[in-house]
């Protein structure tokens, strides 16, 4: 976290300096998105994009040159996936599904492979790609007896209790954005991206799942009768107690992807900024 807050205040602070100068209306530009989400983890370990789910969000870019520019995003979009889809025998008895809302800030640095420029039609079109910093929230649900449920309170892998030496895992978080894109200019001061960026976590319980089965007896003296019963959601209803529940070896991943359109709002001459990299 004191990373990401390191780098929104440099970010702020040079966004403050230029604030007000024709160097910043230059160079700023801001713009929306419009796409999907998805997750790769333990209840979708391989397939990319099956599952996605709407997501939108902001882009503001402050260009440091032709080639490179710094990047803040905000990104709103969901995740969710149901064992029962898969076309794993472990994972359809398993039986387990979940989804989540997942809001992210990010900031970093986006770099173009050739020169370009948002109101230059001598530097039109760019491949780049894109590394960031974000913090996100996320907070996995699941249906039961016709109700949303949370499941990060719950413990369902007995989490904060006797049962395991984990602690309840955190709902903010932070991630690595990591991603590809291509902008091309419509007209003068307005452009669109085509854009796709991944996210590498540090948790494993995007989906609540992680670690091995726990007594289901002792966990209802714990956590409650609805945290047993969302523990081993099993076809078969066999006793579990410390076999595989999830891959506790792998962290989960969440990505974005979609459409941008970006514009300039001043209508300063960008040929200020010509140098670069």
């Amino acid at each position: 976290m004191r990373y990401l807050l390191v780098v929104l205040v440099s970010v702020f602070s040079l966004s403050n300096t230029f604030g007000q100068s024709d160097l910043f209306k230059a160079r700023f530009e801001m713009g929306f998105m419009g796409g999907a989400s998805y997750y790769i983890g333990d209840l979708n370990p391989t397939k990319h994009f099956i599952y996605s789910k709407p997501a939108f969000g902001a882009i503001v870019r402050y260009n440091l040159s032709t080639r490179a520019s710094l990047r803040f995003t905000g990104t709103y979009g969901s995740v969710y996936a149901q064992d029962a889809k898969s076309d794993d025998l472990f994972q359809v008895n398993r039986n387990l599904d979940f989804t989540s809302k997942i809001y992210e800030l990010a900031v970093g640095f986006e770099v173009d492979l050739l020169k370009y420029r948002i109101n230059d039609m001598k530097y039109p079109i760019s491949p780049y790609f894109f590394y960031e910093i974000a913090y996100f929230r996320m907070n996995p649900m699941t249906s039961y007896n016709g109700n949303e449920v949370e499941l990060q309170s719950l413990g369902t892998e007995g989490q904060g209790t006797a049962l395991s030496s984990k602690r309840p895992y955190k709902v903010n978080q932070i991630s690595i954005p990591l991603g590809i894109g291509l902008k091309f200019n419509l007209r003068k001061r307005l452009a669109m991206s085509i854009e796709y960026g991944i996210r590498k976590t540090f948790t494993d319980y995007l989906d609540d799942v992680s670690g091995n089965y726990v007594d289901p007896d002792l966990l209802r003296a714990e956590n409650g009768p609805i945290a047993s019963e969302l523990s081993n959601r099993t076809l078969d209803g066999g006793n579990l107690t410390g076999f595989n529940r999830g891959n506790s070896a792998t962290k989960d991943w969440y990505a974005f992807y979609g459409i941008m359109l970006t514009f300039k709002p001043f209508k300063r001459d960008i040929c200020t900024f010509t140098g670069g990299f």
